[in-house]
């Protein structure tokens, strides 16, 4: 592919937002929580639920989630061993945690109601940056600048001709992406939404379909040539066989499973490695997820379970 002369970042805007969304408009998904008369509670718990999980595991565990907890009240007065066992392997069980503890929150300081500041998102448990975002934009239908993974690598390619962002998410891509955003409200909340879906089916990270792309002429990186990844040094691979992390989740599938206190003997299971068993518990403990008990009185001493 032959090399074309750079096109200046604000035309280049011009050039990506309205095909985008327009796009959008034919190509969404019809996922629940996009639904008008989805609650903003309901909105939040999508979020946390699509943390580094796919939609298509999202979404059955969302319906019967917001079945039994439809609000933050109604999630607020479930036991933790009964949101950790609804949760089950949708991934990290801390998020069924933090989720917890915001519904509490919201309860006791917002009366119940999610609060629609951004900065009174941030300050509830488990709402970071983006998720504080992505509820004032989809929940509120406000202005705010949503960047996720999805949004990260559409903008890396589109504007600085880059296959993929760097593995941190950095100042600089922020200010691009502000720059992005429309004014309006209206505008600004389906762009987000746009840009968000063209990266989880269009523009993905290793088979991108640049022939269905709606911004494939105005794409920096078709532009240069497709260069290769300049950061896949940096990239970690993540593995998870034999990993603690998957020490912990066999324990945690162990304790959801059981009805009462599991003695230490019974999750030998785990692991065959009794330190990597040993800190897994531990790890377990100190984040909140299983509870540890001592009976001396009894021939297996120490037992595990879910918190109350």
């Amino acid at each position: 592919m032959g090399r074309s002369r750079p096109v200046r970042h604000d035309l280049r805007v011009s050039l990506i937002v309205d095909p985008v969304v327009a796009w959008f408009a034919q190509n969404a998904r019809p996922l629940p929580w996009r639904d008008p008369h989805c609650s903003p509670w309901g909105v939040l718990v999508s979020e946390v639920m699509l943390q580094q999980t796919p939609v298509v595991r999202v979404e059955p565990r969302w319906r019967e989630w917001m079945a039994l907890w439809p609000t933050p009240a109604d999630l607020a007065a479930a036991g933790t061993a009964e949101v950790l066992r609804a949760w089950d392997r949708l991934g990290y069980p801390r998020r069924a945690l933090r989720l917890h503890q915001c519904a509490r929150v919201v309860v006791d300081r917002h009366d119940g109601e999610l609060p629609t500041a951004e900065a009174d998102l941030l300050a509830l448990p488990g709402v970071g940056t983006y998720t504080a975002a992505a509820v004032t934009a989809f929940a509120h239908g406000r202005r705010a600048v949503v960047v996720d993974t999805n949004v990260r690598r559409v903008l890396a390619r589109a504007l600085t001709g880059t296959a993929l962002p760097a593995p941190s998410l950095t100042a600089a891509e922020m200010r691009a992406a502000g720059s992005v955003v429309p004014a309006g409200d209206l505008a600004s909340t389906r762009w987000n939404a746009a840009v968000m879906e063209l990266g989880a089916l269009v523009c993905t990270a290793r088979s991108p379909r640049c022939g269905v792309c709606p911004i494939a002429d105005a794409c920096a990186w078709r532009l240069a040539g497709m260069p290769a990844d300049a950061h896949a040094h940096r990239r970690r691979r993540q593995t998870w066989a034999g990993t603690d992390r998957q020490v912990r989740g066999r324990v945690m599938a162990l304790l959801r499973s059981a009805d009462h206190p599991l003695p230490v003997h019974l999750l030998e299971e785990v692991s065959a490695d009794a330190e990597q068993r040993e800190r897994a518990l531990a790890g377990l403990v100190r984040d909140g997820l299983v509870v540890r008990h001592e009976d001396p009185a009894t021939d297996d001493a120490v037992s595990y379970r879910l918190p109350d």
